[in-house]
């Protein structure tokens, strides 16, 4: 069925010329992140520049009123995201890794410009609690197992899952039922527990007899990279923590995007994995897989990639019609930049900034636009806006609508 696009520009509005410094992908805490509160999230990329931030978080989004209000304060437009982990399950029984390089079949979705974060259908209720609840009992578990084995190895006092979920409230100043897990929550806390009992120079002897290995005492006084080594020492697959995560489906992932009022968006990997996942290879194969299952945004996370690594993907997406964001996640305690860029600082290429910004711009105006219950750039069943020349005509129409949203957030800078 043909929708009518009502024409909502403003020809009054002149935004900046040019892309600007947007970020689609941070992790806000409660969940696992660089920042405490999402006041310093904003403060941060105010002071670099960024003109919009997408949140993704996972299974929660209570948070979210919270940062919209601080963005609306410092001139930076929120955009509402969200991220899934689903399988599908003939890659999974092929063994192709797809987005995940150690469990085929494990696929990271993400959720772009969602309308009705704050207000979901029964069927994205539904979805949201199964995945909230499965993911508790997963973290349940694993804590119990991480608790038992840090006995083993000497330490009297390991944290409780209750202790956890407090503490982890307490640091970002929300209440604890905000709070669902991750590893890297639970890594953290048994970190903290071992530093807490034992003195700097004891550390590395309990570190070894836990994490099965001799532990150098320069690793031992470096609490990230502990952290990292707890998890990838006793919380992955074949590790004595390990729990396996019950995954949805990519089809319901896909369909609770949608019933959030968001755009179904597949953030890509690339050369972040050595070798790259066979889905992903080559790009071009991949952008035809996307527009297979109806998936027609990706994502880079590019300080994970080769800057021509980032433009050989950016290109086979805008090729096939694919629009493609940045992000930088800011999910672990490193606290990068704002502003994205490639592996090891090297800047993005004009060809990626300008596709970065445009994509940004379309999910600002899906978002507005669906805010006010009008047609946004996929409807309730992930189908692109008809009406349009071509698939082209359609991105600068969103693409322009977005950047006035864009320049509209930022009048309160000053």
């Amino acid at each position: 069925m043909t929708r009518t696009i009502v024409d909502t520009r403003d020809s009054s509005a002149a935004p900046e010329v040019g892309p600007q410094r947007v970020n689609a992908h941070v992790h806000l805490p409660p969940n696992f992140s660089a920042f405490e509160d999402v006041e310093t999230v904003v403060a941060r990329a105010r002071e670099e520049g960024v003109v919009a931030i997408g949140s993704s978080n996972y299974f929660d989004f209570r948070i979210y009123r919270r940062f919209a209000e601080a963005s609306a304060g410092a001139g930076i437009l929120a955009l509402f995201g969200t991220e899934i982990i689903a399988v599908q399950d003939d890659l999974q029984a092929s063994g192709t890794l797809v987005n995940d390089p150690a469990n085929p079949g494990r696929t990271y979705v993400c959720g772009k410009g969602m309308a009705r974060f704050d207000s979901p259908s029964p069927i994205a209720a539904a979805l949201l609690a199964t995945i909230r609840r499965t993911n508790e009992e997963r973290m349940t578990a694993m804590a119990e197992r991480l608790a038992g084995y840090a006995r083993e190895a000497g330490l009297n006092d390991p944290p409780t899952i209750a202790e956890i979920v407090n503490a982890v409230a307490a640091r970002n100043g929300v209440p604890a039922e905000w709070v669902s897990l991750q590893e890297r929550h639970l890594a953290r806390a048994l970190q903290e527990a071992v530093y807490s009992e034992f003195a700097p120079d004891a550390r590395a002897a309990v570190l070894s007899a836990m994490l099965g290995g001799q532990v150098d005492p320069i690793v031992a006084g470096d609490p990230i990279g502990l952290q990292d080594a707890i998890r990838s020492k006793l919380m992955k697959a074949g590790r004595p923590a390990f729990v396996p995560e019950a995954a949805i489906s990519f089809e319901d992932a896909y369909r609770l995007v949608l019933e959030l009022g968001g755009i179904p968006c597949y953030p890509t990997l690339a050369d972040g994995a050595s070798p790259v996942c066979p889905f992903e290879d080559p790009p071009e194969a991949l952008a035809d897989a996307l527009l297979g299952r109806g998936v027609y945004l990706a994502e880079l996370i590019p300080t994970r990639n080769a800057p021509d690594v980032v433009d050989r993907y950016v290109s086979a997406f805008r090729k096939a019609g694919i629009l493609v964001l940045a992000g930088t996640e800011h999910n672990t305690q490193n606290m990068i930049p704002m502003t994205p860029s490639c592996r090891g600082g090297a800047a993005l290429s004009e060809l990626a900034r300008t596709s970065f910004w445009e994509a940004t711009c379309v999910i600002a105006a899906h978002q507005r636009l669906c805010q006010e219950g009008k047609p946004g750039y996929v409807d309730a069943d992930g189908r692109l806006a008809s009406g349009f020349v071509d698939g082209e005509a359609r991105i600068r129409w969103f693409q322009e609508i977005g950047e006035q949203a864009i320049a509209a957030a930022q009048v309160v800078r000053a």
